[in-house]
């Protein structure tokens, strides 16, 4: 699929491939802050959530043309389109909106097990819930549900793994590539701090060290659902498992530990976290995914292409 580099290569074509990620990811988080209001400081008002969607929008809607600006500049010719390449195709689609969710289910085993125990519904009733158009309704009027479900896997996704990805991937390797991208997603979070800090909402240690955690972890995701859209080569997926994990959330293990049947679900957070490892690279074997354009970014013959994309 593809051909030589003409014009920028080497540390060339790696520094043109920063700078295009760092401009994305600063125009994005910059459009949060464009809206000049004494609501700014309640990231939760709706009227803030609704701003914050319009501009993170655009820029999502926009953050194809950095691809294209990056192809131009460095002058890298493949056969694959750019939506291709982003992760918009159709072969395999099925197993890539199906498999990655699953095995990320499998990875949160233990907080479901828990989340079931606890809740006061039974089968039944849960089931009747997730079929009722009323709850539904209920959750696309609520903002900070769309804003958690709906708008920031899709848009963070779409700037963070599917723009980013195929310009990281030719400047480095897939592996390096997956635990590069995740250095901008979780910088990119930091303006949370900046929140904090201008509206004082907390001892500076403590939004020092809560900065350092929430990086971390944003590192750890954003480094599985880049290997997730490098695995299929799909943008599915990794929405799918960016929406599941917000809803779950960091899962709540010191609650498990003082929990009446805690033995149980201690024993299904080992169970779900030695299945994921067990089934990471068989369920997202690129075989089961088609033809992954990303993946033929590099020469063919590389080990990092064998090891990831084969």
């Amino acid at each position: 699929m593809s051909e030589a580099l003409e014009g920028v290569s080497g540390s060339g074509l790696c520094m043109v491939s920063i700078l295009c990620c760092l401009a994305l990811a600063c125009s994005y988080v910059g459009s949060l802050y464009v809206w000049k209001s004494e609501l700014s400081r309640y990231r939760d008002h709706p009227a803030v959530i609704k701003r914050r969607f319009t501009s993170v929008l655009i820029v999502s809607s926009l953050s194809p043309l950095f691809l294209l600006v990056w192809k131009e500049v460095t002058g890298f010719k493949t056969d694959a389109a750019i939506l291709s390449l982003m992760g918009f195709r159709l072969e395999g689609i099925l197993t890539a909106t199906v498999l990655p969710l699953l095995l990320t289910m499998i990875l949160f085993l233990g907080p479901l097990v828990q989340l079931s125990v606890d809740c006061p519904w039974d089968c039944l009733d849960g089931l009747k819930v997730a079929f009722d158009l009323r709850f539904w309704m209920l959750c696309v009027t609520d903002m900070r549900w769309l804003r958690n479900q709906v708008i920031a896997p899709l848009t963070e996704e779409l700037v963070f793994r599917a723009c980013m990805l195929p310009m990281l991937v030719p400047c480095t390797s897939p592996g390096i590539a997956i635990f590069t991208c995740p250095l901008f997603f979780g910088i990119a979070h930091f303006h949370h701090v900046i929140e904090q800090l201008r509206f004082r909402q907390g001892t500076v240690v403590n939004i020092f060290l809560s900065a350092v955690f929430q990086f971390s972890y944003t590192a750890v995701f954003g480094a599985y659902t880049a290997f997730i859209f490098i695995r299929t080569g799909h943008f599915i997926g990794p929405v799918l498992c960016h929406s599941f994990c917000n809803y779950i959330g960091f899962p709540a293990i010191f609650t498990a530990l003082d929990h009446p049947q805690r033995t149980t679900i201690l024993l299904f957070y080992v169970l779900g976290v030695v299945l994921f490892f067990l089934l990471l690279y068989p369920v997202t074997d690129p075989t089961l995914y088609g033809d992954i354009p990303v993946c033929y970014l590099l020469e063919k013959g590389t080990t990092s292409h064998r090891s990831l994309c084969s």
